[in-house]
């Protein structure tokens, strides 16, 4: 049986982070599937589409677009395009920008991997930094991601975690080792609303992120990635706050 590996997105299918992970999976030796939005979906997370019929349009073979989120193409992956034998691997990404600290909630690239762990698949999220839109260092990911997705196949974890991989904003010949951290607090400070007026006087408002840097903990994903390291996270669904459960139960 053909080990197959799922590949998608929250940029869109036809992202350039796409095709930087095509050719990182080219190196595994999997049968490769891609199912990805058909549209810019940054910022969606977890989220499936529950209101709204999903559409598919066939991009070539064993290529497709879905117009919905990343959750939703792992969905359509798993439970109707690939029921005859379902991944055994799930990589998202490379998704253009760091998904570090508190950022991870809102990510749809890291959500498509959330929702692979929910199907009982091994699955990682790969970012890519970067401090220029326009210059985005994609050998980094590109040169150093199936090693790293090699080593970490090798580790065994189980399906109970998803890895979230953040590649630094380096130079390939300059991307440090590979770190496994914490999520940390990120950079991500508030979102906040930018309000516009269009040409024919209608109000109409942009959410973005407002980032800086900010103190985080040695061994969290930000510290790591200021450092030039990769740095991988093992993410879970269970968010419980112990400190505060044990407080509040006493």
């Amino acid at each position: 049986m053909t080990n197959r590996v799922l590949l998608t997105n929250d940029d869109g299918i036809d992202a350039p982070g796409m095709a930087v992970l095509e050719s990182i999976a080219g190196q595994l030796g999997y049968e490769v599937w891609i199912v990805a939005p058909e549209h810019d979906q940054s910022g969606t997370s977890h989220s499936i589409s529950l209101h709204a019929p999903l559409r598919l349009s066939e991009r070539g073979t064993r290529r497709f677009g879905v117009s919905g989120t990343p959750g939703d193409c792992v969905v359509m992956a798993v439970r109707h395009l690939m029921t005859d034998q379902p991944p055994s691997l799930i990589l998202s990404g490379v998704n253009r920008g760091a998904n570090i600290g508190v950022e991870t909630v809102f990510s749809g690239t890291v959500g498509a991997a959330m929702t692979g762990m929910l199907f009982g698949i091994r699955s990682i999220a790969l970012s890519q930094a970067f401090s220029d839109r326009r210059a985005v260092p994609w050998d980094s990911a590109r040169t150093h991601a199936p090693a790293v997705i090699h080593r970490l196949l090798q580790l065994q974890w189980t399906s109970n975690a998803c890895l979230n991989v953040n590649f630094p904003n380096r130079p390939a010949d300059e991307t440090g080792e590979l770190t496994f951290t914490r999520q940390g607090r990120g950079i991500v400070k508030r979102i906040d609303v930018d309000h516009h007026v269009d040409p024919r006087g209608l109000s109409y408002h942009w959410l973005k992120f407002h980032r800086e840097a900010m103190e985080d903990a040695p061994d969290s994903e930000s510290t790591a990635i200021a450092q030039g390291k990769i740095a991988v996270t093992p993410l879970q669904f269970e968010r419980t706050a112990e400190s505060f459960f044990a407080k509040f139960a006493v």
